[in-house]
């Protein structure tokens, strides 16, 4: 085979343009590359914008490393998708939950995850829109759907996920157990909480108020009733779940817990 030098250095200088227009792009819209990709989409460049305020940040104490990461697993996102890292450790647990590894935007058109029965507590950040699509799920709004008191009855649903939203209930383990009795044997919780690696977790009663969002709004819905430590786990295990795992992406910046409600 005759060797055709000038169609292989065409072929570089086509392939040195498109890398040279995909790094512009990367840099233009402020992505940065992960060594991890995004499990809702695939994508692997992320941008970040702080959102914590100093309010916050005193009335949990964090040391200035503390901030750094709960401000990332709130503030980067996925330039593709715009999920932030707590969506993305979300889909990450729902994928361990199925047994897959392909991202949610696909995994949710598969006949399996359309014949599930899914329960969807607050919207689950920018899963949400996702999850909407499936034929099966529910959307319990918070706060209007109590998780300590579920409307709905034993053993209906293949999964229930919520973000975010455990610590602004007064009983987290209450929460929990509800979250159990409804899903049906061997069915799966997933969930993400802020969580401050480190340390164990402690409730806020008799302390001054601490809101996620604006305490001028005066939404009691916002207020924090526990800051959960890595000692999540156990609250899983009191609530009855038989197997639980712990997810983390870019530890220690976002966690996910998985937790399996016991065979029939």
């Amino acid at each position: 085979m005759r060797y055709d030098f000038g169609s292989q250095m065409s072929f570089i200088r086509r392939y040195v343009r498109a890398a040279r227009r995909l790094i512009g792009s990367s840099r233009r819209s402020g992505g940065e590359p992960r060594s991890f990709s995004c499990s809702i989409c695939g994508g692997k460049s992320f941008r970040f914008t702080p959102v914590l305020w100093p309010g916050l940040v005193a009335e949990w104490e964090l040391s200035p490393a503390e901030a750094r990461y709960i401000d990332r697993q709130q503030g980067e996102a996925c330039v593709r998708c715009g999920g932030n890292l707590r969506s993305i450790v979300l889909a990450s647990a729902l994928r361990a939950a199925l047994e897959t590894e392909r991202p949610l935007l696909r995994l949710i058109r598969s006949p399996k995850m359309k014949r599930l029965a899914v329960l969807e507590l607050n919207e689950a950040g920018s899963l949400h829109a996702v999850l909407a699509k499936l034929p099966k799920h529910v959307f319990g709004a918070y706060p209007a759907v109590d998780m300590q008191a579920l409307p709905y009855k034993d053993g209906t649903f293949d999964l229930v996920i919520h973000s975010d939203t455990l610590e602004h209930i007064e009983d987290p383990v209450k929460g929990l157990t509800e979250c159990r009795r409804v899903l049906k044997p061997g069915g799966a919780l997933c969930f993400t909480v802020l969580v401050v690696a480190g340390r164990l977790s402690r409730n806020r009663r008799g302390m001054p108020a601490s809101y996620h969002g604006a305490a001028s709004t005066g939404a009691e819905d916002y207020v924090v009733h526990t800051e959960f430590g890595t000692d999540i786990w156990e609250f899983a295990a009191r609530a009855g779940f038989s197997r639980i795992a712990v997810l983390t992406l870019d530890y220690p910046a976002a966690t996910a817990i998985v937790a399996r409600n016991p065979p029939g």
